[in-house]
């Protein structure tokens, strides 16, 4: 998406939530680097931003399940994935962040 320029302009809407996946290491703690077969996707991001939130039948705002700064669980597939220069981005709904991971 060209026209976005920074990942700061990009506000989600209603109940979604802007998450960066965490790349997995690429070498281990005692500094062997993996080969890029071994490495699997990370299923653990950061959030970015978050939407206001979904409406109610009533009208209300429906509360966010996690906040910007958190790290989440997400599904290994699913979301809409978004670039924004180098780097890769993903828009998930509130509801389909599978867990919050309290450090």
């Amino acid at each position: 998406m060209s026209f976005i320029r920074s990942v700061k302009s990009l506000a989600p809407l209603m109940d979604r939530v802007l998450v960066q996946r965490i790349k997995p290491e690429s070498k281990t703690a005692s500094g062997i680097f993996l080969p890029e077969s071994t490495l699997k996707d990370e299923s653990a991001g950061n959030v970015l931003a978050v939407g206001p939130g979904a409406l109610d039948r009533d009208g209300k705002r429906i509360p966010m399940g996690v906040a910007a700064g958190d790290k989440v669980l997400v599904p290994q597939f699913g979301g809409s994935p978004i670039k924004i220069g180098d780097e890769e981005y993903t828009l998930y709904r509130d509801s389909e962040i599978l867990a919050k991971i309290n450090e």
